[in-house]
């Protein structure tokens, strides 16, 4: 994220009745009994993923961790009916920027202390909370954009999440991304000393680059990452600027030996440079695009490369980076906001993405999407970005992403209905995982 050179206690259900924890537990370690279960959730409304309407009184059939059909109520006998009927399904939120091993990112006191003060094995404890709030928020599925110094724990905790030791939302990680020497934290301590911790693998130079991109393969990474830029500054014209970091040479290799090896690449992109080397050299998703410049946009049509814009971090970290000396910060608010706006008119496809964990955990990341709604989305395209829009950004439209026939049976529901108020999915109180109830339930 970094941007800068249940104890015991009883949840209340959709259908009015309180399970404890304890029961919750024993719903999720079914195990083997899980995959034989069939499951009927009966919604009083649902948001699919691709009808422009929502559909009304619908049935949706689970076989262990699959859906297997999705219609009109029946009156189906031996199966576990959870009545969701006073609620809008939804299909199970994607976020596609996170990281579980930061816990806070607002001053540099804060990232300091994470990096310098805990050991990885403790930020990895952490990390666990961290995964399981985010699955409670409603989050089944998050792409995690790096371990900011924690090496390759995210890559363990996927593996523990996959295996059923912990609950979490199904993962996709970026273990180390890269940046260039000199250009990230920890800086400005020592010079006499031995090198300090860094949050990211620090590489220079394109083969450095290539290679960095093999071993965070190998080690587990299902995206890569890299640094475009940083050091802003506002000019008089109203662009964002910036200093790149990696040269567009670099920057190429490294997009390049990423798409050999057949993954994809993310690029924390703030502003005019970093932006546009990125999208030359063929990035699959712009971080952040405080800034984007209108022939980059246009690029970024014809390529189809993704903007993943995490409106409310900018505004959670403006005040207190302020405070620190860097203005420019609360300036950004409103640069991101238009580009925002832009980017939609333009038809640049955009992901839903948040920065959680540049934010502590304990903040919903449910809250990007009224900004959403404010700066230019209906209701529904801003639902559409957490779900189909997000799921292809991440190759899962096969999986997830939608409620329907053969794909996981990840599902969420609140009291209410998001496409006339965006906000009630701060409410979500029913959240299924492959057929596994985490939050809620139903009568």
């Amino acid at each position: 994220m970094r941007w800068q050179v249940a104890g015991t206690m009883s949840v209340v259900l959709a259908g009015g009745l309180a399970v404890s924890a304890a029961q919750q537990e024993g719903s999720r370690e079914a195990g083997p009994l899980a995959a034989k279960q069939v499951t009927i959730l009966r919604c009083g409304a649902l948001i699919e993923g691709k009808s422009e309407q929502p559909r009304r009184n619908i049935e949706i059939r689970i076989e262990g961790e699959k859906i297997v059909s999705v219609g009109p109520i029946t009156h189906a006998t031996g199966a576990r009916i959870l009545d969701l009927s006073r609620e809008t399904c939804l299909p199970g939120l994607i976020d596609t920027h996170t990281h579980v091993l930061l816990q806070g990112d607002v001053t540099t006191e804060d990232y300091n202390r994470q990096i310098l003060q805990q050991s990885n094995s403790y930020r990895a404890i952490l990390a666990t909370v961290a995964a399981r709030r985010a699955l409670e928020y409603g989050f089944t599925t998050i792409r995690d954009l790096e371990t900011e110094g924690a090496g390759y724990s995210d890559v363990d905790l996927k593996t523990a999440i996959d295996k059923g030791i912990i609950p979490g939302p199904r993962m996709r990680v970026a273990t180390r991304a890269m940046d260039v020497t000199g250009a990230y934290p920890v800086l400005g301590f020592r010079w006499d000393w031995p090198d300090w911790p860094h949050g990211v693998q620090v590489v220079d130079g394109a083969d450095e680059g290539r290679k960095a991109v093999r071993e965070q393969i190998s080690k587990g990474a299902d995206w890569i990452k890299v640094y475009a830029d940083g050091n802003y500054s506002l000019r008089a014209d109203g662009v964002l600027d910036d200093i790149p970091t990696f040269t567009l040479d670099e920057l190429r290799a490294i997009a390049d030996e990423t798409h050999r090896e057949r993954h994809k690449i993310a690029a924390h992109a703030v502003a005019l440079r970093g932006v546009h080397n990125a999208v030359e050299a063929g990035v699959d998703s712009i971080e952040h695009g405080m800034y984007i410049a209108p022939d980059d946009m246009k690029s970024m049509v014809e390529k189809g490369t993704y903007y993943v814009p995490t409106l409310f971090i900018g505004e959670y970290v403006a005040q207190g980076r302020a405070a620190e000396g860097r203005q420019v910060w609360q300036q950004m608010v409103d640069v991101h906001a238009a580009t925002f706006k832009r980017a939609l008119q333009a038809g640049v496809k955009i992901a839903f993405g948040t920065d959680a964990g540049g934010m502590e955990w304990t903040v919903n990341p449910t809250r990007e999407f009224p900004l959403m709604v404010k700066y230019g989305m209906t209701p529904l395209q801003a639902v559409r970005s957490a779900t189909a829009s997000a799921a292809d950004l991440l190759g899962m439209s096969g999986e997830v992403g939608s409620v329907e026939a053969g794909k996981f049976a990840d599902i969420v529901a609140v009291p209410g209905d998001p496409l006339s108020d965006v906000n009630i999915l701060q409410r979500i109180d029913f959240v299924m995982k492959g057929g596994v109830v985490y939050r809620g339930g139903g009568r």
